[in-house]
C-alpha cells in the first residue's frame, strides 16, 4: 500500500507541475511549457491510474484532487502573484480538512 501512496504523490506532483506550465505557456504560445504540459498531464494519469487498481478510487481521486487543488492555489499566491484572500484560504482549508476526513473514515472500516 506504501507503493500506492508514493505513486500517488508523485503523480500529483506532476499534475501540479502541468498545471504551473499551463500558465507558463502562455495559452500554448510557448513551446517547452507546451510539451511539458501534456508530459506532465500523461504521467500525471498514468500515476493516478496505477494507484487506482489498488486503492479505492474516492480516496485516490480525492487525494489527487484536493491536493493538487490546493497545492496549484498557493504556487499562484506564492509564484504568480495572485491575491490571498481570506476567502480562498478559508476554502483551502475545508480542502485539505475534506481530504483528511475521508482518508480518516476510510482507514476506520
Amino acid at each position: 500500500m506504501l507503493e500506492s501512496w508514493i505513486i500517488l504523490f508523485l503523480s500529483i506532483f506532476c499534475e501540479v507541475t502541468g498545471t504551473s506550465c499551463l500558465k507558463l505557456s502562455d495559452g500554448f504560445s510557448k513551446i517547452i511549457p507546451t510539451i511539458s504540459v501534456f508530459l506532465f498531464y500523461g504521467l500525471a494519469l498514468w500515476g493516478l491510474s496505477v494507484v487506482v487498481k489498488k486503492m479505492d478510487v474516492s480516496i485516490a481521486y480525492a487525494v489527487w484532487s484536493g491536493v493538487g487543488t490546493a497545492t496549484v492555489a498557493m504556487i499562484g499566491i506564492c509564484i504568480f502573484g495572485e491575491r490571498a484572500t481570506v476567502v480562498k484560504i478559508c476554502s483551502l482549508l475545508l480542502i485539505i480538512i475534506g481530504v483528511v476526513g475521508l482518508n480518516y473514515t476510510s482507514s476506520g472500516e
